[in-house]
């Protein structure tokens, strides 16, 4: 119900979300530990995008029959997002495009989500303090909503702020209780609950809700809604919004399933996933649901309290199940601001995920940078275009990684076939006339002339004498002229045509220079590329091998040389 509000859309579609939805995945889903339903994220970028397509008059001064016109209205738009969003992931089903999960790394994640906690926190600070503030939507939203709140405070209710108050000072001890003790307790201490009864009849009891105009639920109409089929004609508005809520659902529900299926040693599809959330979000939209998918909380509370598998979800259907049907009235009388209050408190694991920022700074500081870029996107501008900005850079540092090729001198240990840095020992040997590379990165277009100028440095090919890379080798360990080369290609893990001609040429300029060359460990993708390439015009079968060892044993016979059989070997 808490996460209705936040969806802008009346409190009992809440519980309509946690039954449908949860029942579809516990049938189709491959997470054992999910927790699927409402989840804060997908309601602040649902209820974003249904304050813009259905926007509260300006008078806000509305009668029960507009006010509920408007409701049904904000209903209907909320469900036709769930329909879209559905829709686009049965289509990412349908081409197998399971495989981004991939893309979406842990620390855009978690940043993400950690962004989107403080827009709900601020987003809740009306319904706290008793404001009736609109809300504000796009970009810089959090920053206008904190400034609106800081201009409208000296009118808050009292009453209102007093409720919040003591509801956080239950809610937030509570919750630190049940973390600090989870291995103690047999079962987590169930704070809302108590906090929910305790504010209905004392709101009952007090009247508070005619006396100082305390905003209350109201009646939770009993049972289920009529299955219809969302406005179609809406679904070219909110295509737009439906894309980016698609691929949060999608972003958290794979990531949040992945780490339980580590931590649980069993493996999720991601394509059925996809099916799972595309399914529960197209059926439940008929129901008048909106988006849902994986809960962070929630995930994390039935993992606690021992559920292992995806029939914990028919005993929490079971209980939304017995408030439809039977325990709706008792939460006539409870108070709006409690369910702020416990939108606040659900935030608290991903507010804490800052934590572990000074341990991601040791570990990777492009990690690093990747959280914090994500983050400062996502609460400045949006949650969606947040994570646009956080994916897209996540992917360009990986670009700019494979432009940064370190090289490590290796040597072939004396009296063994294992290849050392040379730092470790003294006693490795070079054979004169004879080079071992090997380039630790894709090859395509953007890493092509880096693969010239390295490979002209070392086999003094062209004006590549010039241009001397960083180095850890020592500086004579191609000294001599070259006459064998060993190019290693276990690490070219892919080469476009661009990086595949680059290697044709290659042996083309390797033959002109006298140069034999010697390629070994090529993968059948990258084998294939370079032979589409022409790769065998230039040379023969003879000399692709299939290990180092190899290429190097019949380089040291070509070469015949006097000393012992080591050699040099460039990483």
């Amino acid at each position: 119900m808490a996460f209705a509000l936040l969806t802008s859309v009346p409190p009992v579609f809440g519980l309509y979300t946690s039954f449908f939805p949860v029942l579809i995945y516990t049938l189709l889903g491959t997470g054992r530990h999910l927790s699927t339903g409402t989840f804060a994220v997908l309601s602040l970028m649902t209820g974003s995008a249904v304050e813009r397509l259905v926007p509260e008059p300006l008078g806000g001064n509305l009668s029960g029959i507009e006010r509920e016109q408007l409701d049904a209205q904000r209903v209907g738009s909320a469900a036709a997002l769930a329909f879209g969003s559905g829709a686009l992931m049965l289509g990412m089903f349908a081409l197998q495009l399971g495989v981004l999960s991939t893309f979406l790394s842990e620390p855009v994640v978690k940043a993400l989500t950690s962004g989107a906690a403080l827009h709900v926190l601020v987003s809740q600070l009306p319904s706290l303090l008793g404001l009736p503030l609109p809300r504000q939507i796009g970009c810089f939203s959090l920053f206008k909503t904190l400034a609106a709140v800081l201009t409208a405070l000296p009118r808050s209710s009292p009453a209102e702020l007093t409720i919040s108050a003591l509801s956080l000072a239950l809610l937030v001890p509570v919750k630190e209780l049940n973390v600090r003790f989870r291995d103690k307790l047999p079962t987590p201490i169930p704070g809302e609950i108590v906090m929910v009864l305790l504010a209905s009849v004392l709101c009952f009891t007090s009247s508070l809700d005619t006396r100082y105009n305390i905003q209350i639920v109201g009646l939770l109409p009993g049972g289920f809604p009529q299955p219809h089929l969302p406005d179609l004609a809406e679904l070219p508005r909110i295509l737009a919004d439906s894309l980016p809520i698609a691929l949060v659902t999608f972003a958290v529900s794979a990531s949040l399933a992945s780490i339980y299926a580590d931590k649980y040693s069993y493996t999720v599809d991601s394509n059925q996933e996809l099916l799972a959330h595309g399914i529960s979000n197209l059926i439940s939209s008929l129901f008048s649901c909106f988006p849902n998918s994986a809960t962070l909380a929630t995930t994390s509370l039935l993992v606690d309290a021992g559920g292992n598998t995806q029939l914990a979800g028919l005993f929490s259907c079971i209980v939304v199940l017995s408030v439809l049907l039977w325990l709706g009235p008792f939460f006539y009388y409870l108070p709006k601001a409690v369910l702020a209050c416990i939108n606040i408190s659900s935030m608290r694991q991903m507010f804490f995920q800052m934590q572990e920022l000074p341990q991601l700074w040791r570990i990777s500081r492009m990690d690093f940078a990747v959280w914090m870029v994500t983050w400062v996107a996502v609460v400045i501008l949006s949650v969606d275009l947040g994570l646009a900005v956080g994916v897209i850079f996540s992917m360009m540092t990986v670009v700019c990684r494979t432009q940064r090729v370190q090289c490590l001198a290796l040597g072939l240990a004396e009296g063994t076939e294992l290849y050392r840095p040379l730092e470790e020992s003294h006693k490795l040997l070079k054979v004169p006339g004879l080079c071992i590379l090997r380039y630790p990165t894709p090859l395509y277009f953007g890493t092509r002339g880096q693969f010239r100028r390295i490979l002209e440095w070392h086999l003094g090919l062209g004006e590549g004498r010039k241009e001397t890379p960083k180095l850890d080798g020592p500086p004579d360990a191609v000294a001599e002229p070259v006459r064998v080369v060993v190019l290693d290609c276990s690490g070219i893990t892919f080469a476009d045509a661009a990086g595949a001609r680059e290697v044709v040429q290659l042996a083309r300029r390797c033959r002109d220079a006298g140069i034999h060359l010697l390629l070994a460990q090529c993968n059948a993708s990258v084998l294939g590329t370079l032979t589409q390439a022409g790769l065998l015009d230039r040379v023969t079968p003879e000399q692709l091998f299939v290990s180092v060892q190899d290429a190097a044993a019949h380089a040291l016979e070509r070469l015949e040389p006097t000393g012992p059989k080591t050699c040099t070997v460039w990483v």
